[in-house]
């Protein structure tokens, strides 16, 4: 941020943000912690702007502590601050002896000219985007040597001139835009692409708006500079606007910057300090500026807009084929190629995945080469292509960034640059950000004053070089929030608490070894005391699957990749097709993804039956979407089937493709015992309609989400390979459904396996698990007969406290 000149009156902490704390200057020292600090005082020498040889420019001014008394040491009440780069030229320009100033942003170093200057022995450096000056001046004197009513006219005279210096701004509502007109407008943001470069010489940020008439209005910025862009850190940020010009596009009105044009964001959580973002070299703000703010932060947090979900997640939360953001830390990069470039990155928190290790040259890297062995373990590798690569040519090790829209890929197949042995890593994770600029893909360095970044710091302090070891033995979904609080489910009362199992079944049997298990005859109950000494598959995502209860089929869950696919070819049809006699036709537009690119008009069926009713979105026939265009109409639907035409008539897709969407929800058809086509759906008698009511209503035999997982069991006798299947969801607590779709769900099987076998641990650390154990006869892929067993009527629990198990006696 650069300097900040205050409003006529206003004193220079009247309008600094709240969460800065005013350190006197005499008790300045060198190991003095300078974050969220300020130094007030009075400018009593302002030097020249001074070019260096490498075209750095400074300024060295001296400021003197503002409240000083008479007694106090004259040494230590004045401190020497050196400025650099475009806050030196803003300093220079909006700043004048006398004035008096808050400094933020600062570090603190030892000076050189002490003996010289009689001055404070430290000095304040400035640079960067995080430093900053709030300026305040008095109003001038009246003259002295007119007379009393020629001064009082004079005086008042002056004073008006002052006052006019500051300019009184005008908002327009975006319900009130004009064509034509140049206005001065605040919004909420609810779309936004960080800055490209454009086809000219310009950079363009494209981003959509809303305020308290719920007209969403879409701005589209060109500027040279990309200092001079709107600051936009995540969705619910809010931004002013001065002069910028409404006109009529696409059938909507827009907004365009004009000559003049200026932008300040601020961060839109409510209770987080109002500090403007700025792109101007000064501006104006005041305590309207301030109350227009507050109000829309709280109309946007009431519900009154519907803000998209924040799709910001920890590295302990991502899953494969997921699209997210992650603020982290940059910690070394290095080019792969010229379309790519690799960072390595951490946010604290360790991802569930084994992460692909990109092997590159030391002599290219920009940042450490290597780290611990434990440190690697909660580092990502993020391959960053095309576009992108020029933005992360300009990151330092370091930097606090924020990745818009990056990509959980399984496997090496698409990254440049690796030797045949790290090609054979199918099952790694890799993180991927691809070209372009769709749904607001891209880079953002964050301010270490963002609220986001000192969240991070707080965490990644507790991850010191000393204790980073012990951090990496933790829960691994945990670890964002061991900086804040300490989950229940990780300690209690000192003591490390372990899941442990319990039996729910009424058999009465004694509890035997596993040797004795082995040895009897298929069909029978056994009750078992053990420990997990490993489980399949490694990568727990793997565990859903996909069963149809009539055929008895397991099948893998398609990726995002194929369905994409599937999606993409049924766009490209577009021969004839003659709607159902049952049906209604319309349409459904779908925001376009390139810079100034029309919505997409997509085709939808629905039921003339239930649009009598008032249903009409309770079920929706799409027609020509791609897959992402889908999932982002899934959520204002309650339900969606992908639709093509083949043959002159209404079809469903390839049943390898969901056949249904609710909501983030996809629902599958068994292709073997389908019978699939597009019919009315009755609605009579049914209180609500769901994936089974969908799927009956067009011949398909629904598919059911079911965990699978094969675990090895050891005791002191022998080990035993087992199942988990048809009572997994008893034994987690969490249905397959809430797993397919939900986070959280996902998260407590990750903590479960992880506390039942913790990663790298002893077989002390292992808890004893109270088993019941079902055996039976089947065939094996040869068809031969053996004999299984499975995990049944057993469940996972936390107890308040449990103390040392001694194991089986």
């Amino acid at each position: 941020m650069p300097v900040c000149v205050l409003s006529e009156g206003a004193g220079p902490g009247a309008q600094v943000p709240a969460h800065l704390t005013r350190i006197p200057i005499p008790h300045i020292t060198i190991s003095t912690d300078c974050s969220n600090k300020t130094v007030k005082g009075k400018v009593v020498r302002k030097g020249r702007l001074v070019s260096s040889v490498f075209d750095e420019v400074t300024l060295k001014a001296v400021i003197q502590e503002e409240d000083s008394q008479p007694s106090s040491s004259s040494q230590n009440l004045s401190i020497s601050a050196v400025l650099f780069g475009a806050l030196a030229k803003d300093f220079n320009k909006a700043v004048n002896e006398g004035d008096v100033v808050v400094a933020s942003g600062f570090t603190v170093e030892k000076s050189g000219s002490v003996h010289e200057d009689r001055l404070h022995p430290c000095k304040l450096l400035l640079s960067g985007d995080d430093a900053c000056f709030y300026v305040s001046r008095p109003p001038p004197p009246p003259d002295p040597g007119s007379r009393s009513a020629k001064g009082r006219s004079t005086a008042h005279t002056a004073e008006d001139s002052t006052k006019a210096k500051v300019p009184k701004y005008t908002y327009v509502g975006l319900d009130e835009l004009e064509p034509g007109s140049v206005v001065n407008v605040y919004g909420v943001v609810v779309f936004f692409k960080q800055p490209f470069k454009s086809r000219g010489t310009d950079f363009c940020s494209i981003l959509k708006i809303t305020d308290k008439s719920n007209q969403k209005i879409g701005c589209t910025i060109f500027r040279q500079n990309l200092e001079d862009h709107p600051k936009i850190f995540q969705i619910g940020d809010i931004v002013r606007m001065h002069r910028v010009k409404a006109q009529f596009f696409n059938n909507a009105i827009t907004l365009v910057n004009t000559f003049g044009f200026s932008v300040v964001t601020f961060d839109g959580v409510v209770g987080n300090a109002v500090e403007p973002r700025t792109s101007s070299r000064s501006f104006h703000f005041d305590q309207d500026d301030h109350r227009i703010v507050e109000e829309l932060r709280s109309w946007a947090a009431d519900g009154q807009t519907i803000l998209p979900p924040t799709s910001t997640i920890p590295l302990s939360a991502v899953q494969p084929r997921a699209y997210f953001d992650l603020t982290c830390q940059l910690l070394s990069k290095a080019p792969i190629d010229t379309t790519c470039t690799l960072l390595k990155v951490w946010d604290g928190t360790r991802c569930p995945q084994t992460m692909l290790d990109v092997i590159v040259e030391p002599n290219v890297t920009e940042g450490p080469t290597s780290f611990s062995k434990e440190k690697e373990k909660l580092i990502a590798n993020v391959l960053v292509y095309d576009n992108h690569v020029h933005v992360a040519g300009q990151l330092k090790p370091g930097d606090f960034l924020r990745i818009f829209n990056l990509r959980a890929i399984l496997g090496s197949s698409q990254v440049p640059g690796l030797t045949s042995s790290q090609s054979e890593a199918t099952d790694h994770l890799a993180l991927h950000l691809h070209g372009g600029t769709a749904y607001g893909r891209g880079i953002r360095v964050l301010p270490e004053n963002s609220p986001d970044v000192q969240k991070l710091k707080r965490t990644l302090d507790a991850l010191s070089e000393n204790n980073v070891d012990e951090f990496c033995e933790l829960n691994d979904s945990e670890l964002l929030r061991i900086s804040i609080t300490l989950p229940n489910s990780m300690e209690l009362n000192g003591e490390a608490v372990k899941c442990s199992t319990e039996r729910r079944c009424l058999h009465d049997v004694q509890p035997v070894n596993l040797a004795k298990v082995k040895q009897s005859d298929p069909g029978r109950i056994h009750h078992v005391r053990v420990q997990l000494r490993s489980y399949e598959p490694s990568r727990l995502y793997q565990s859903l699957k996909l069963y149809c209860s009539k055929c008895t089929l397991m099948e893998e869950i398609p990726d995002d990749e194929l369905i994409a696919a599937l999606f993409s070819d049924a766009s490209k049809d577009s021969g004839p097709c003659s709607p159902p006699p049952w049906s209604l036709s319309g349409q459904v537009s779908v925001p376009g993804e390139a810079q100034g690119s029309a919505n997409r008009a997509l085709t939808v069926y629905m039921s003339s039956q239930l649009l009598s009713e008032g249903k009409f979105k309770d079920l929706l026939f799409l027609m020509g979407s791609t897959l992402e265009e889908m999932c982002r109409l899934a959520t204002g639907y309650q339900n969606i089937v992908p639709v093509r035409p083949a043959g002159g008539q209404l079809t469903l897709l390839d049943l390898s493709a969901p056949f249904l969407f609710r909501g983030r929800r996809r629902y599958y058809g068994c292709k073997r015992c389908s019978e699939a086509s597009v019919k009315e759906l009755s609605a009579k008698g049914v209180e609500a309609i769901d994936q089974k009511v969908v799927a009956e209503a067009l011949g398909i035999q629904l598919l059911q989400f079911v965990l699978l997982m094969k675990l090895e069991l050891q005791d002191e006798s022998d080990t035993l390979d087992v199942l988990l299947w048809r009572d997994a969801e008893k034994f987690f607590g969490v249905t397959a459904d809430d797993v397919a779709a939900d986070q959280e769900a996902q998260s407590v099987i990750h903590r479960t396996m992880d506390t039942l076998c913790p990663p790298e641990g002893s077989a002390a650390d292992r808890p004893w698990l109270d088993l019941c154990l079902q055996s039976y006869r089947a065939e094996d892929n040869k068809g031969r007969n053996r004999t299984c067993y499975q995990i049944v009527h057993t469940s996972v629990t936390k107890p308040a406290s449990t103390p040392p198990d001694p194991g089986p006696t």
